[in-house]
């Protein structure tokens, strides 16, 4: 798995096949501000009106093993001057979903966010709705802060934030528990030995 900043011109031709191919593919744009894309021209417009953005910044993922781009994923609400930021618009293709390339994507901004930049505190927000991210939160090491109420409209919608956060004096550990999981040998015989949930002490399930 590899990031690299956002290129509209050369992404989103795989972008678009990797997040709208099948229903399946296009669901995953239910909690987001943006999509389903009628066309890749649609997808496009919009990829070249934020890929020089300062904030969000975003980036595209790819499968290295596939050599093909799977998902987005941006650093964003960014208050350097207070050393905090979020990782949001988070997408990735079906077919990774549950896979490592969640847990090496966010372990890479986490470890640029914290040691690189220095900041103090990283966020993850989501629709409370959004069950499967709100586990993902938890099993990454974030911890739940509470609900804000109202928070926005969405397509047109409520939408109610549930709100995480990781603060850099948790960093070391969480680290060392990203690694503990990724390392070859958890995986011995094709199966995971330990949950990165389980070393997060949080509950079970979500993306990978």
């Amino acid at each position: 798995m590899s990031l690299a900043p956002l290129e509209a011109a050369g992404d989103c031709a795989e972008l678009f096949e990797a997040s709208h191919r099948t229903g399946p593919h296009q669901a995953l744009w239910q909690f987001l501000w943006q999509g389903p894309f009628a066309d890749a021209k649609a997808m496009r417009g919009w990829l070249s009106g934020v890929e020089k953005s300062p904030d969000p910044i975003f980036f595209t993922v790819t499968h290295l093993a596939d050599r093909r781009k799977v998902g987005m994923i941006s650093i964003m609400s960014i208050v350097a001057e207070m050393g905090r930021a979020e990782l949001g618009h988070i997408w990735y293709a079906p077919e990774v979903q549950r896979t490592k390339v969640n847990t090496e994507t966010v372990l890479l901004l986490l470890e640029y966010l914290f040691a690189g930049l220095g900041y103090r505190r990283v966020e993850w927000k989501c629709d409370a709705r959004n069950e499967r991210s709100r586990r993902a939160a938890l099993r990454l090491g974030f911890s739940f802060e509470g609900i804000f109420r109202q928070h926005m409209i969405v397509k047109g919608r409520n939408r109610d934030t549930a709100w995480f956060s990781m603060l850099d004096s948790e960093w070391p550990e969480r680290k060392a528990n990203f690694e503990r999981w990724l390392d070859p040998a958890n995986f011995a015989d094709g199966r995971q030995k330990v949950a990165l949930s389980r070393l997060n002490q949080a509950p079970s399930g979500g993306h990978q």
